[in-house]
């Protein structure tokens, strides 16, 4: 069964991705094209850049950071230390004068030594390194993951953007074809007129079949109009998704081919939407409040940094040897009691995560169901498309036999002008049908997330 299941995959990426050579190459330009130029890509890639940057920001938290501190103080009053100097000496001064008959030692006054420094100078040099931190840890881990998360998210758009291109370039295809189809039918109407007014110069036919052969080529003219403004919206908005110039002429391949066959019916959808970047984002969104949760839980373990001070001090901006000096230390930070707040804060980043499981199994089981309706839709396009082609060959063939009846003066006017309505009509619901197979096709190829992206 599971060898079985492989080889109709297998069929599925070939048949979405078999396209003639040359249309391919056309429309292939034109993604490479959005791709490049899309705004709204390049916006995407704003975001990514900003969280690598993120990510590197986080990496040098493990390497040591040097700063340079420096300070300078004046002071005046305050606080002092009082030193007595001179009760303790000059008992000793004066009985030493006595005993050598002189004034040697004079009297010393009692000191007192301010407390605030002035005008003291230290400038250092400090080098600071984490030791064991895991908040720094896990950060670098979440930032990995939102490097993840973030080229998901620039992968969702591109295979949105392809999947937009491929539809607008079908769609403004269908335009063109459109307009060929009315443009035949303004010649054969022509044809008609000249058939009529043939026929009513020598006296076969009255004037009402002419009139009504104008006014139904007035009708088409006006069809054509619309039909040819409708071409210029598509044109506009498939230049809009390339960011170029709203007018700029667009290269239609006349070549476009509708894949063999069907899908086949019994291919399940499970198996199939686990290459969709949107899960990819999920999935790296769910390990990111996981990583959050233990970084949350890691209040625990202790925070040991080390650091050195190379610097100098003194005062008066004296620069001495003993000016010099160098401090080496380690702190330690460990939280042992914080009145249950590291608790509640590991709960929420529980809720958190169970919230991003939900959400991921709520997004899988919504692309299945969109995968298996984008298979649905893609096979009855098919047969739509297969319809349409019979309805036209039926239309044709009915069309040829009505005016050579007209001809032959065997037929109403009215009768061979609903034929070749009949032909219109069938020739425009075979163009749009062809542009919805493609269309189909594109929409089931982005929900198989097949086109590769680079």
């Amino acid at each position: 069964m599971l060898t079985r299941f492989k080889m109709i995959s297998t069929f599925i990426v070939l048949l979405l991705t078999t396209t003639n050579l040359f249309a391919q190459n056309a429309l292939e330009g034109y993604i490479t094209e959005a791709l490049k130029n899309n705004n709204g890509i390049k916006q995407q890639q704003f975001q990514f850049d900003r969280a690598f940057e993120a990510l590197r920001e986080a990496r040098t938290l493990f390497l040591p950071s040097v700063t340079m501190l420096g300070s300078y103080t004046k002071a005046a009053g305050g606080r002092t230390i009082d030193l007595p100097i001179g009760d303790l000496f000059n008992p000793v001064y004066s009985t030493l004068n006595q005993l050598t008959q002189s004034n040697s030692f004079p009297k010393i006054e009692n000191a007192a030594v301010q407390l605030n420094p002035d005008n003291f100078y230290d400038f250092k040099l400090r080098t600071a390194m984490p030791l064991i931190n895991a908040e720094v840890y896990y950060n670098n881990k979440i930032k990995q993951q939102a490097i993840t998360l973030q080229q998901a998210g620039v992968n969702v758009y591109k295979r949105a953007l392809v999947k937009d291109v491929k539809a607008a370039y079908y769609q403004y295809y269908q335009s063109t074809q459109a307009i060929d189809i009315y443009k035949n039918a303004l010649k054969l109407i022509d044809k008609n007129i000249a058939v009529n007014e043939s026929l009513l110069r020598n006296g076969v036919r009255n004037s009402t079949a002419l009139t009504r052969a104008q006014a139904e080529k007035q009708k088409l003219q006006a069809q054509l109009s619309q039909a040819e403004a409708n071409s210029k919206n598509a044109a506009a908005y498939f230049n809009f998704l390339l960011n170029k110039n709203l007018n700029a002429p667009i290269v239609v391949d006349s070549t476009l081919s509708v894949p063999a066959g069907p899908i086949p019916a019994d291919i399940s959808a499970d198996n199939t939407v686990e290459r969709r970047e949107e899960l990819k984002q999920l999935s790296a969104k769910k390990d990111i409040y996981e990583l959050n949760k233990k970084m949350e839980q890691s209040y625990i373990i202790p925070k040991l940094n080390t650091f050195v001070d190379l610097g100098a001090q003194g005062f008066d901006w004296k620069v001495q040897d003993k000016s010099k000096y160098y401090l080496f230390g380690v702190n330690l930070q460990w939280d042992l009691f914080a009145w249950g707040q590291h608790n509640a804060k590991v709960r929420q980043a529980d809720i958190s995560l169970n919230s991003a499981n939900l959400e991921y199994g709520q997004a899988e089981q919504a692309f299945r169901l969109q995968l298996s309706q984008s298979l649905n839709n893609y096979n009855a396009s098919l047969a739509s498309y297969s319809s349409a082609q019979s309805q036209l060959t039926f239309a044709e063939k009915y069309y040829s036999d009505q005016l050579k009846a007209y001809k032959e003066g065997q037929l109403l006017y009215i009768e061979l002008l609903d034929a070749q309505n009949q032909l219109t009509s069938s020739q425009l619901q075979v163009s749009v049908a062809y542009a919805n197979v493609l269309i189909a096709q594109a929409e089931t190829e982005r929900n198989l997330a097949t086109y590769t992206i680079n």
